[in-house]
């Protein structure tokens, strides 16, 4: 289970898109980027965040620690920005975070960052995976940190669950934007990486994740949240066993890059 902690002050906006996440400290004294539930694409952003990098931590893919964040009223009240102001008000409750990574610059091949081709191709294996389309020279989405590479902003992954009634075309999906993706010059093993994944992505895992995401974020007009969960391990079951065509489109995009 994710930790939980109290936001106590907003110390920057992170003005990345239309997320507008901020770094905020909390009432354990640590400071976390914090993604917020009444900004863009709203709690369905933090289930991918959530759900997605906790499939890549138990692929053994480095992501910041998730907590919980609850945001008070008061936070913010005073800001300036009134977009800021509203966005607060909108994001009362509980929220997602990662732990902020301090003196951490983004991932830049033409700053000389490279990847091993273990965690490169475990990298484009899971993110054909979880069909994360934000991956590319342009949006990293990658921290080096400490000479090691971290994973970060996933919630632009498992987007079928913007449209569920689609959702079935995209299950067996070859994930084109495999060839886009940031880490794919050194992804020599992407076979490898699959078989390894297929043995640690069980139901059991996806049920324990799932069983993470609180029932808020979940819940609708017209779906309980055990309903909810229930359809989302089915689709990644899925998506598992279709596995073989978003390996075999990833590794053809490898071989052209060589």
């Amino acid at each position: 289970m994710l930790r939980s902690v109290a936001a106590t002050r907003y110390v920057l906006a992170l003005r990345e898109g239309g997320s507008l996440p901020a770094i905020v400290e909390a009432d354990d004294l640590g400071l976390y980027v914090v993604k917020f539930r009444g900004a863009g694409q709203g709690a369905l952003a933090l289930v991918a965040e959530l759900v997605t990098g906790e499939i890549g931590r138990a692929l053994g893919l480095r992501v910041p620690e998730l907590v919980f964040v609850e945001v008070d009223a008061v936070l913010g009240r005073s800001d300036p920005d009134a977009e800021i102001r509203h966005l607060l008000k909108a994001s009362v409750g509980l929220n997602l975070a990662l732990d902020y990574l301090p003196g951490s610059t983004m991932f830049d091949p033409a700053a000389g960052d490279i990847a091993s081709p273990e965690i490169a191709s475990m990298a484009v294996w899971f993110d054909a995976f979880v069909q994360n389309v934000d991956r590319t020279a342009r949006n990293a989405n990658l921290l080096m940190w400490h000479r090691q590479t971290y994973f970060i902003d996933h919630g632009a992954a498992l987007f079928f669950h913007h449209n569920w009634e689609t959702a079935e075309e995209k299950i067996a999906s070859p994930f084109a934007a495999s060839q886009h993706h940031v880490l794919l010059p050194w992804a020599s093993e992407i076979a490898i990486s699959g078989a390894k994944a297929k043995i640690i992505i069980t139901a059991d895992l996806l049920r324990e994740i799932l069983a993470m995401v609180p029932e808020a974020w979940l819940e609708t007009p017209i779906s309980s949240a055990a309903v909810r969960r229930e359809a989302y391990l089915d689709y990644l079951m899925r998506r598992l066993a279709a596995s073989p065509i978003f390996e075999e489109e990833a590794i053809r995009a490898h071989q052209r890059l060589v």
